[in-house]
């Protein structure tokens, strides 16, 4: 019997979709707890709940998204902080230019370039960082 539940763990792109959403949650959360309770400037609020949300974001994609069980996980988490620090520096600078020139409030310009963000992510996690080894099988006739 075909459900809903199997139809979203079926597919990486979805798994990819809802552990990014819930990472995305995560860093909004704290973004906003950061910016808008605590008061402390944006940028600076926007790096730290970026920051906050990567131990969460990479066991995610690790182990459900990507099911990356056997392979090696220092290098993976290497790779992984190298394209979130990249990901980093592009939504600091889209939030600079969203918010900064095209005066778009924080929190809508955070989800505009989350998802920008995302988007790359997902091809360079799933073809270099997670990417499955291919396993060969040798015939002997």
């Amino acid at each position: 019997m075909f459900t809903l539940i199997d139809f979203l763990i079926k597919h990486t792109w979805i798994r990819f979709v809802l552990a990014g959403g819930t990472s995305a949650f995560v860093d909004l959360t704290l973004l906003f707890v950061l910016h808008e309770v605590f008061g402390m400037y944006y940028l600076f609020a926007a790096i730290l709940a970026f920051l906050g949300a990567f131990g969460f974001s990479f066991t995610l994609h690790k182990y459900w998204t990507f099911k990356s069980h056997e392979e090696e996980t220092q290098r993976q988490v290497i790779m992984y902080l190298g394209t979130q620090l990249f990901g980093l520096f592009l939504n600091t600078v889209l939030m600079y230019v969203f918010v900064d020139v095209f005066d778009v409030g924080v929190m809508l310009s955070q989800l505009f370039v989350g998802a920008m963000v995302a988007f790359v992510s997902f091809f360079i996690a799933r073809n270099l960082v997670f990417k499955q080894k291919e396993v060969t099988v040798k015939i002997n006739i």
